[in-house]
């Protein structure tokens, strides 16, 4: 198994949005005049958090067959019962392992926090683009030069530091799910953070929490980097006006569009890239320019224009934009691609932002799009006062960091080349068909899902949901295995012509039941998925022989994720995209508005058997039938 296959795509409370919502703290927000932290009360906050649990070995066990009934066949399911009696044997060495996880859940504050960094992320070299950092895309702006281009990105730059206020502040709203307080950490992740690569293994520095923390952004012009200071001496944030006149002479002095692409090193597998970063910072002037990207509190990338398209496509066209840059002739050297947030801006209206998946999940991030988007920075004018020169940053490109240059540039237009994504807005319902009906919106998606995959292959594959742990101290994810045995009923009888219509209700709204279960078990610490890795890795730590359990084929299936699937709900009418995690398989995310649902659909064009476009159309067509076969049987009582 690599163990790519399970690192969490991109997050979201997404299961429980009905019970979600913010208490804003008391007193009125105070815009400090230096950067400054109001000490206790994100503490005070996390230390009444849980600590994330560890469930009991026979219940895992249990709900681990149940998954893997409607995924492997029966021949193997039995060889997985017998390995899973012999590991709960009293004694064996399943107790052995649980017991070494719950000993380590007593002494750290989460059990699993440091290990899923590691594995998930840090320890994963395939490069960082398609394969785990997911895109935003944002609604189209209506402008299509650069001084409109100019006017938006200090706009939401102006807005980024409004809500790194709040973060300095500690007055961010503390955000609860069905009544329970949520972890905050990731807030505190996100702003002057960058990943930065290894040998072997990749680390995070996050330099907000230094004792000067940085006060500059980093903007991309035409592959060329900038230092840009967005305080003022007395500690002041910069105007909208001041950083657009400041973004003007960032592109007046990076006219030229032949500088070298350094940037698209960030893009190569990370064993790549880990070796020519040391061979780029032996030399100090290197060396002080990537350490000011790294500090930067954000990166704002001013992209060139993409080609055009028709209306219909430009959201999969913007879609590729965030999530790779479209190439190197396009925009794909206009990156750093280990900085944690990226904003890109495109001269021809495009506008969205990409962001690197180890230190959060999505809901931070979408917390500051709309509050971003939300919040309106107005063109105020301000008293002229002389601001420096932002800093271009230099590189000195020796032979062999062009020929790294030249490489990563082939390994990126493959990238490129084999990425298929397809956006699409439904415009038929929303979430309001699904709360017509009782049932949960997200579930209704995820069954609809289900059943597009089943009617294209004819079989149920192992699927894979984000669920938030934020309940519990420093909580990231678990899965919500979205394949059931309900569901497998459900979409088995939803095209059998000797079904009655108010079966398929049945096994519909059982299904549907099913997933909310499932979710609640999940968010409440009690899944399966980062239990088990908890047990493998604790067998690796402790040094002895691998359990069966792990090496079995069933655990390859039930870890292969043809469908990888996120919700990811905001104010905002945006969609986040991801590439698939199985080589055969798709990355699907969406973000459902009352009355219209936005799906991004992701696949490799490098495998025959899959298709985006087609995935997309099918599940248009598997909403609509459940929807159809909702109304057309009134008797239904869900």
């Amino acid at each position: 198994l690599i163990l790519g296959y399970i690192f969490p795509l991109p997050y979201s409370l997404s299961q429980a949005k009905d019970l979600w919502y913010k208490v804003k703290p008391c007193g009125r927000l105070v815009r400090p005049v230096a950067p400054t932290r109001i000490p206790g009360r994100y503490l005070s906050h996390q230390e009444g958090l849980p600590k994330l649990p560890v469930p009991s070995l026979q219940q895992t066990c249990e709900r681990y067959l149940a998954t893997l009934e409607p995924i492997v066949d029966e021949e193997e399911l039995s060889h997985t019962k017998e390995l899973l009696a012999e590991f709960q044997k009293a004694g064996g060495v399943g107790e052995r392992l649980q017991k070494g996880l719950e000993r380590r859940a007593r002494k750290t504050e989460n059990w699993l926090s440091d290990w899923w960094l590691t594995t998930a992320y840090l320890d994963y070299r395939m490069p960082v683009v398609v394969h785990s950092s997911p895109g935003v895309v944002l609604p189209r702006l209506e402008f299509s030069d650069r001084q409109g281009q100019m006017r938006f990105a200090a706009k939401l730059i102006a807005g980024v530091l409004d809500f790194k206020t709040m973060i300095d502040n500690e007055t961010l709203p503390v955000e609860y799910l069905g009544g329970k307080q949520l972890c905050m950490n990731q807030y505190y992740q996100v702003l002057s953070s960058c990943r930065v690569p290894g040998l072997k293994r990749d680390s995070v520095v996050n330099h907000a929490h230094r004792s000067r923390p940085p006060t500059h952004i980093t903007v991309v012009h035409n592959f060329q980097f900038f230092v840009l200071d967005v305080y003022n001496s007395d500690g002041t944030p910069l105007t909208v006006d001041q950083l657009y006149m400041q973004l003007e002479k960032v592109w007046s002095s990076s006219l030229q569009t032949n500088k070298e692409p350094i940037g698209i090193l960030t893009s190569n597998q990370r064993n790549s890239w880990g070796k020519a970063y040391n061979n780029l910072i032996k030399d100090k002037t290197n060396k002080d320019s990537v350490r000011a990207i790294q500090k930067s509190i954000f990166t704002v990338c001013l992209d060139a224009p993409m080609p055009c398209v028709s209306d219909e496509l430009y959201h999969s066209r913007a879609a590729v934009q965030m999530l790779h840059g479209g190439g190197s002739r396009w925009n794909s050297g206009n990156r750093w691609f280990d900085k944690t947030l990226q904003f890109i801006i495109g001269e021809d209206g495009s506008c969205g932002l990409m962001y690197e998946h180890a230190p959060a999940e999505g809901p931070p991030i979408v917390s500051l799009i709309d509050h971003v988007v939300e919040k309106k920075s107005e063109m105020v004018r301000t008293p002229m006062v002389p601001l420096p020169m932002p800093q271009k940053l230099r590189f000195n490109i020796t032979p062999e960091i062009k020929k790294d240059i030249e490489k990563a540039k082939q390994n990126m237009n493959i990238m490129v080349h084999d990425l298929d994504v397809k956006v699409i807005v439904f415009s038929h319902f929303g979430k309001n068909v699904p709360k017509t009906h009782k049932m949960s919106p997200d579930a209704f998606i995820q069954m609809g899902l289900q059943l597009a995959y089943y009617r294209m292959y004819q079989r149920c594959c192992a699927t894979y949901e984000s669920a938030s742990l934020r309940m519990f101290k420093l909580g990231r994810t678990d899965t919500i295995r979205s394949c059931s045995i309900d569901s497998a009923n459900f979409v088995k009888a939803m095209d059998d012509p000797a079904k009655q219509k108010i079966e398929k209700v049945t096994l519909l709204e059982k299904a549907v039941k099913a997933h909310r279960a499932y979710t609640d078990m999940a968010i409440h610490g009690q899944a399966i998925d980062r239990h088990l890795l908890g047990l493998k890795l604790q067998a690796i730590e402790d040094l002895t022989s691998m359990p069966e359990i792990f090496m079995d084929t069933s655990y390859a299936v039930a870890n292969h994720y043809n469908l990888s699937t996120s919700q990811v709900p905001a104010k905002t009418d945006c969609v986040m995209c991801f590439g698939p995690v199985a080589p055969d398989g798709y990355g699907v995310c969406y973000n459902p508005m009352a009355e219209h649902i936005n799906f991004a659909v992701s696949a490799f064009n490098s495998c025959n058997e899959t298709n985006a476009t087609h995935m997309a159309q099918r599940l248009e067509e598997a909403l609509l039938d459940m929807r159809m076969l909702l109304e057309s049987t009134p008797k239904a009582k869900l």
